[in-house]
Protein backbone atom coordinates (compact mmCIF):
# COMPACT_ATOMS: atom_id res chain seq x y z
CA UNK A 1 0.00 0.00 0.00
CA UNK A 2 1.01 3.70 -0.51
CA UNK A 3 2.48 5.94 2.45
CA UNK A 4 -0.23 8.04 2.19
CA UNK A 5 -3.04 5.37 2.72
CA UNK A 6 -1.11 3.39 5.51
CA UNK A 7 -0.85 6.74 7.58
CA UNK A 8 -4.48 7.39 6.53
CA UNK A 9 -5.02 3.69 8.52
CA UNK A 10 -2.70 4.66 11.05
CA UNK A 11 -4.45 8.24 11.67
CA UNK A 12 -7.74 6.40 11.57
CA UNK A 13 -6.70 3.56 14.05
CA UNK A 14 -5.62 6.31 16.79
CA UNK A 15 -8.59 8.01 16.76
CA UNK A 16 -10.79 5.22 17.46
CA UNK A 17 -8.18 4.20 19.99
CA UNK A 18 -8.46 7.95 21.87
CA UNK A 19 -12.30 7.41 21.74
CA UNK A 20 -12.52 3.52 22.93
CA UNK A 21 -10.47 4.86 25.87
CA UNK A 22 -12.37 7.45 26.98
CA UNK A 23 -15.78 5.38 27.24
CA UNK A 24 -13.33 2.33 28.67
CA UNK A 25 -12.56 4.91 31.30
CA UNK A 26 -16.21 5.45 32.15
CA UNK A 27 -17.30 2.43 31.88
CA UNK A 28 -14.38 0.92 34.25
CA UNK A 29 -15.13 3.36 36.83
CA UNK A 30 -18.71 1.94 37.04
CA UNK A 31 -17.71 -1.71 36.81
CA UNK A 32 -14.87 -1.38 39.46
CA UNK A 33 -17.19 0.82 42.03
CA UNK A 34 -20.25 -1.56 41.76
CA UNK A 35 -17.99 -4.65 41.76
CA UNK A 36 -16.27 -3.22 45.12
CA UNK A 37 -12.63 -3.25 43.81
CA UNK A 38 -11.79 -0.28 45.40
CA UNK A 39 -10.21 2.61 44.03
CA UNK A 40 -6.09 1.18 44.06
CA UNK A 41 -7.36 -1.88 42.48
CA UNK A 42 -9.73 -0.81 40.00
CA UNK A 43 -6.89 1.43 38.15
CA UNK A 44 -4.56 -1.39 38.98
CA UNK A 45 -6.00 -4.12 37.61
CA UNK A 46 -9.47 -3.71 35.01
CA UNK A 47 -8.09 0.44 34.01
CA UNK A 48 -4.69 -1.27 33.48
CA UNK A 49 -6.06 -4.34 30.96
CA UNK A 50 -8.19 -1.90 29.52
CA UNK A 51 -5.99 0.86 28.80
CA UNK A 52 -3.44 -1.52 27.77
CA UNK A 53 -5.41 -3.40 25.14
CA UNK A 54 -3.83 -2.15 22.48
CA UNK A 55 -0.28 -3.28 23.51
CA UNK A 56 -2.13 -6.74 24.19
CA UNK A 57 -3.50 -6.66 20.66
CA UNK A 58 -0.18 -5.83 19.62
CA UNK A 59 2.14 -8.26 21.09
CA UNK A 60 -0.49 -10.96 20.48
CA UNK A 61 -0.01 -9.94 16.83
CA UNK A 62 3.36 -9.90 16.41
CA UNK A 63 4.08 -12.93 18.73
CA UNK A 64 2.09 -14.93 16.44
CA UNK A 65 4.28 -13.35 13.02
CA UNK A 66 6.84 -14.12 14.68
CA UNK A 67 8.12 -11.01 15.37
CA UNK A 68 9.59 -11.00 18.75
CA UNK A 69 11.59 -8.04 18.45
CA UNK A 70 8.25 -5.71 17.98
CA UNK A 71 6.81 -7.16 20.47
CA UNK A 72 9.78 -6.45 23.04
CA UNK A 73 10.29 -2.71 22.08
CA UNK A 74 6.34 -2.03 21.85
CA UNK A 75 6.21 -3.31 25.49
CA UNK A 76 9.26 -1.35 27.32
CA UNK A 77 9.14 1.37 24.42
CA UNK A 78 5.49 1.71 26.31
CA UNK A 79 6.88 2.34 29.97
CA UNK A 80 9.04 4.66 29.00
CA UNK A 81 6.61 7.16 27.29
CA UNK A 82 3.74 6.09 29.15
CA UNK A 83 5.41 7.74 31.99
CA UNK A 84 6.06 10.87 29.79
CA UNK A 85 2.22 10.76 29.45
CA UNK A 86 2.25 12.27 33.61
CA UNK A 87 3.78 15.36 31.74
CA UNK A 88 0.84 15.83 29.36
CA UNK A 89 -2.04 15.47 32.72
CA UNK A 90 0.53 17.71 34.59
CA UNK A 91 -0.26 20.46 31.95
CA UNK A 92 -3.74 19.76 32.11
CA UNK A 93 -3.64 20.38 36.15
CA UNK A 94 -5.58 23.46 37.15
CA UNK A 95 -4.29 25.71 40.08
CA UNK A 96 -1.16 26.94 40.60
CA UNK A 97 0.13 23.50 42.53
CA UNK A 98 2.10 20.70 40.01
CA UNK A 99 0.70 17.02 39.78
CA UNK A 100 2.86 15.51 42.04
CA UNK A 101 2.44 18.21 44.66
CA UNK A 102 -1.17 17.28 45.16
CA UNK A 103 -1.45 13.81 44.32
CA UNK A 104 1.58 13.06 46.90
CA UNK A 105 0.72 10.01 48.63
CA UNK A 106 3.12 7.08 50.13
CA UNK A 107 1.24 4.62 47.95
CA UNK A 108 1.85 6.24 44.49
CA UNK A 109 5.78 5.96 45.75
CA UNK A 110 5.27 2.18 46.38
CA UNK A 111 3.48 2.02 42.88
CA UNK A 112 6.63 3.62 41.20
CA UNK A 113 8.95 1.12 43.01
CA UNK A 114 7.33 -1.67 41.77
CA UNK A 115 7.49 -0.68 38.73
CA UNK A 116 11.09 -0.07 39.28
CA UNK A 117 11.75 -3.19 40.56
CA UNK A 118 10.01 -5.27 37.39
CA UNK A 119 11.93 -3.49 34.98
CA UNK A 120 14.66 -4.35 37.44
CA UNK A 121 13.81 -7.69 36.83
CA UNK A 122 13.33 -7.20 33.18
CA UNK A 123 17.49 -6.43 32.84
CA UNK A 124 18.30 -9.35 34.56
CA UNK A 125 16.25 -11.51 32.92
CA UNK A 126 17.32 -10.34 29.35
CA UNK A 127 20.88 -11.61 30.03
CA UNK A 128 19.65 -14.90 30.26
CA UNK A 129 20.35 -17.73 27.88
CA UNK A 130 17.61 -17.89 24.62
CA UNK A 131 17.78 -22.24 25.74
CA UNK A 132 16.26 -21.69 29.57
CA UNK A 133 12.76 -22.52 28.90
CA UNK A 134 10.38 -25.27 30.60
CA UNK A 135 6.51 -25.59 28.90
CA UNK A 136 7.38 -22.36 26.86
CA UNK A 137 7.49 -20.47 30.02
CA UNK A 138 10.59 -18.69 30.83
CA UNK A 139 11.84 -17.81 34.67
CA UNK A 140 12.11 -13.93 34.20
CA UNK A 141 9.13 -13.67 32.55
CA UNK A 142 7.08 -16.01 35.49
CA UNK A 143 9.01 -13.87 37.89
CA UNK A 144 7.90 -10.81 36.55
CA UNK A 145 4.00 -12.44 36.72
CA UNK A 146 4.61 -13.53 40.66
CA UNK A 147 6.24 -9.95 41.46
CA UNK A 148 3.43 -8.17 39.72
CA UNK A 149 0.76 -10.35 41.77
CA UNK A 150 2.72 -9.75 45.03
CA UNK A 151 2.87 -6.12 44.69
CA UNK A 152 -0.96 -5.77 44.13
CA UNK A 153 -1.66 -7.11 47.71
CA UNK A 154 1.25 -5.52 48.98
CA UNK A 155 -0.40 -2.11 47.48
CA UNK A 156 -4.21 -3.01 48.18
CA UNK A 157 -2.97 -3.32 52.19
CA UNK A 158 -1.05 -0.40 51.99
CA UNK A 159 -4.33 1.52 50.67
CA UNK A 160 -6.30 0.33 54.20
CA UNK A 161 -3.63 1.09 56.25
CA UNK A 162 0.35 1.96 56.67
CA UNK A 163 2.38 2.82 59.52
CA UNK A 164 2.61 6.57 58.91
CA UNK A 165 0.71 9.49 59.80
CA UNK A 166 -2.55 10.62 57.90
CA UNK A 167 -2.31 6.66 56.30
CA UNK A 168 0.69 7.78 54.31
CA UNK A 169 -1.31 10.75 53.27
CA UNK A 170 0.48 14.56 52.31
CA UNK A 171 -1.26 17.00 54.46
CA UNK A 172 -2.52 19.46 51.65
CA UNK A 173 -2.89 17.01 48.79
CA UNK A 174 -5.93 16.40 46.99
CA UNK A 175 -9.31 17.25 49.01
CA UNK A 176 -11.36 14.51 48.23
CA UNK A 177 -10.27 10.78 48.72
CA UNK A 178 -8.43 9.00 45.58
CA UNK A 179 -11.11 7.53 43.56
CA UNK A 180 -13.84 9.99 44.45
CA UNK A 181 -14.16 10.39 40.75
CA UNK A 182 -15.08 6.58 40.03
CA UNK A 183 -18.24 7.17 42.98
CA UNK A 184 -19.07 9.98 41.10
CA UNK A 185 -19.43 8.12 37.49
CA UNK A 186 -21.09 5.61 39.19
CA UNK A 187 -23.75 7.95 40.79
CA UNK A 188 -23.92 9.51 37.35
CA UNK A 189 -24.52 6.18 35.55
CA UNK A 190 -27.15 5.12 38.52
CA UNK A 191 -29.19 8.24 38.07
CA UNK A 192 -28.99 7.71 34.58
CA UNK A 193 -30.50 4.25 34.57
CA UNK A 194 -27.44 2.41 33.24
CA UNK A 195 -27.39 -1.08 34.37
CA UNK A 196 -24.36 -3.01 34.76
CA UNK A 197 -24.93 -5.21 32.04
CA UNK A 198 -25.12 -1.94 29.92
CA UNK A 199 -21.73 -0.58 31.37
CA UNK A 200 -20.30 -4.58 30.53
CA UNK A 201 -21.75 -4.18 27.12
CA UNK A 202 -20.45 -0.89 26.52
CA UNK A 203 -17.01 -1.78 27.73
CA UNK A 204 -16.94 -4.73 25.53
CA UNK A 205 -17.29 -2.99 22.49
CA UNK A 206 -14.48 -0.43 23.48
CA UNK A 207 -12.14 -3.23 24.00
CA UNK A 208 -12.98 -4.57 20.77
CA UNK A 209 -12.57 -1.16 19.17
CA UNK A 210 -9.42 -0.50 21.13
CA UNK A 211 -7.93 -3.80 20.13
CA UNK A 212 -8.99 -3.44 16.41
CA UNK A 213 -7.17 -0.47 16.81
CA UNK A 214 -4.71 -2.01 18.42
CA UNK A 215 -4.15 -4.19 15.37
CA UNK A 216 -4.07 -1.56 13.03
CA UNK A 217 -1.69 0.53 14.35
CA UNK A 218 0.84 -2.35 14.94
CA UNK A 219 -0.10 -3.39 11.32
CA UNK A 220 0.40 0.27 9.39
CA UNK A 221 2.76 1.68 11.28
CA UNK A 222 5.21 -1.36 10.68
CA UNK A 223 4.87 -0.82 6.97
CA UNK A 224 5.35 2.86 7.91
CA UNK A 225 8.83 2.62 9.66
CA UNK A 226 9.55 0.13 6.48
CA UNK A 227 8.69 2.64 3.89
CA UNK A 228 10.64 5.59 5.98
CA UNK A 229 13.55 3.46 6.71
CA UNK A 230 12.98 3.55 10.54
CA UNK A 231 14.41 0.18 12.61
CA UNK A 232 11.31 -1.54 14.15
CA UNK A 233 12.85 -0.79 17.49
CA UNK A 234 13.07 2.95 17.19
CA UNK A 235 9.36 3.76 15.79
CA UNK A 236 7.84 1.04 17.97
CA UNK A 237 9.83 3.36 21.29
CA UNK A 238 8.44 6.64 19.71
CA UNK A 239 5.47 6.58 17.47
CA UNK A 240 3.85 3.43 17.79
CA UNK A 241 4.06 3.72 21.73
CA UNK A 242 2.85 7.37 21.36
CA UNK A 243 -0.17 6.40 19.65
CA UNK A 244 -1.12 3.68 21.82
CA UNK A 245 -0.93 5.32 25.09
CA UNK A 246 -3.94 7.52 23.62
CA UNK A 247 -5.86 5.56 26.10
CA UNK A 248 -3.73 6.27 29.31
CA UNK A 249 -3.61 10.36 28.31
CA UNK A 250 -7.40 10.48 27.88
CA UNK A 251 -8.21 8.70 31.05
CA UNK A 252 -5.81 10.62 33.09
CA UNK A 253 -6.81 14.15 31.59
CA UNK A 254 -10.20 12.91 32.55
CA UNK A 255 -8.74 12.04 35.85
CA UNK A 256 -7.25 15.34 36.47
CA UNK A 257 -10.54 17.40 35.66
CA UNK A 258 -12.27 15.35 38.30
CA UNK A 259 -9.07 16.94 40.79
CA UNK A 260 -8.99 13.16 41.34
CA UNK A 261 -4.47 13.15 40.89
CA UNK A 262 -3.87 10.75 42.82
CA UNK A 263 -6.01 8.24 40.54
CA UNK A 264 -4.63 9.49 37.19
CA UNK A 265 -0.82 8.71 38.33
CA UNK A 266 -2.07 5.37 39.83
CA UNK A 267 -3.59 4.47 36.62
CA UNK A 268 -0.15 5.14 34.55
CA UNK A 269 1.96 3.40 36.95
CA UNK A 270 -0.74 0.26 37.35
CA UNK A 271 -0.63 0.09 33.84
CA UNK A 272 3.67 0.03 33.47
CA UNK A 273 3.45 -2.70 36.32
CA UNK A 274 1.45 -4.70 34.33
CA UNK A 275 3.00 -4.55 30.69
CA UNK A 276 6.07 -6.74 31.43
CA UNK A 277 2.99 -9.41 32.68
CA UNK A 278 2.95 -9.72 28.61
CA UNK A 279 6.36 -10.94 28.32
CA UNK A 280 4.67 -14.29 29.62
CA UNK A 281 2.21 -14.15 26.78
CA UNK A 282 4.73 -13.43 24.39
CA UNK A 283 6.44 -16.58 25.47
CA UNK A 284 3.51 -19.09 25.22
CA UNK A 285 2.16 -17.73 21.81
CA UNK A 286 5.82 -17.73 19.92
CA UNK A 287 7.16 -20.42 21.70
CA UNK A 288 10.50 -18.57 22.06
CA UNK A 289 11.90 -16.99 24.83
CA UNK A 290 11.17 -13.41 24.54
CA UNK A 291 13.36 -11.62 26.98
CA UNK A 292 16.82 -12.79 26.30
CA UNK A 293 15.71 -11.32 22.48
CA UNK A 294 15.78 -7.58 23.75
CA UNK A 295 18.58 -6.56 22.83
CA UNK A 296 21.09 -3.43 23.19
CA UNK A 297 18.13 -1.21 22.50
CA UNK A 298 15.38 -3.14 24.52
CA UNK A 299 17.84 -2.62 27.52
CA UNK A 300 18.52 0.95 27.29
CA UNK A 301 14.56 1.34 27.41
CA UNK A 302 14.26 -0.59 30.32
CA UNK A 303 16.97 1.84 31.97
CA UNK A 304 15.26 4.77 30.81
CA UNK A 305 12.10 3.80 31.69
CA UNK A 306 13.38 2.83 35.29
CA UNK A 307 14.87 6.56 35.61
CA UNK A 308 11.66 8.26 34.19
CA UNK A 309 9.94 6.30 37.11
CA UNK A 310 12.12 6.99 40.03
CA UNK A 311 12.05 10.58 39.32
CA UNK A 312 8.40 10.93 39.16
CA UNK A 313 8.83 9.03 42.74
CA UNK A 314 11.17 11.46 43.72
CA UNK A 315 9.14 14.44 42.76
CA UNK A 316 6.05 11.99 44.93
CA UNK A 317 8.49 12.54 47.78
CA UNK A 318 9.93 15.91 47.71
CA UNK A 319 6.62 17.63 46.26
CA UNK A 320 7.48 20.49 44.14
CA UNK A 321 5.65 23.62 45.07
CA UNK A 322 5.56 26.11 41.62
CA UNK A 323 5.10 25.15 38.23
CA UNK A 324 7.48 26.28 35.05
CA UNK A 325 5.56 26.35 31.76
CA UNK A 326 2.75 24.78 33.16
CA UNK A 327 4.57 21.72 34.50
CA UNK A 328 6.37 21.19 37.85
CA UNK A 329 10.48 20.45 38.24
CA UNK A 330 9.79 16.76 37.74
CA UNK A 331 8.02 16.81 34.31
CA UNK A 332 10.66 19.28 32.84
CA UNK A 333 13.36 16.66 34.13
CA UNK A 334 11.45 13.45 32.81
CA UNK A 335 10.52 15.70 29.34
CA UNK A 336 14.61 16.47 29.45
CA UNK A 337 15.66 12.77 29.98
CA UNK A 338 13.30 11.56 27.51
CA UNK A 339 14.41 13.52 24.84
CA UNK A 340 18.07 12.62 25.79
CA UNK A 341 16.84 9.11 25.82
CA UNK A 342 15.60 9.41 22.54
CA UNK A 343 18.48 10.94 20.96
CA UNK A 344 20.61 8.14 22.10
CA UNK A 345 18.04 5.77 20.64
CA UNK A 346 18.62 7.46 17.46
CA UNK A 347 22.54 7.49 17.87
CA UNK A 348 22.41 3.58 18.15
CA UNK A 349 19.94 3.27 15.33
CA UNK A 350 22.56 4.85 12.92
CA UNK A 351 25.36 3.23 14.99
Amino acid sequence: MPVAALVAIFLVAAVAVWVAGIQLSRQTDVLSTRLRLGAALGGLILLALATNLPEIAIVVSAATAGQVGVAVGNILGGIAIQTVVLVAIDVAVRGRRPLSHQAASLSLVLEALLVAGILAVVIASAQLPTGLHLWRFTPGAVLIAVLWVAGLLLLRRAGQYLPWNESGEAPDNQVEPRGHSQQKAEQQATDQGVSTARAAVIFAIAAAVTLAGGVALERSGDEIAGHIGLSGALFGATVLAAATALPEVSTGIESVRQEDYQLAISDIFGGNAFLPVLFLLADLISGKATLPHAGATNVYLTALATLLTLTYAAGLMFRPERRRLRMGSDSIVVLVLYLIGVGGLIAMSVT
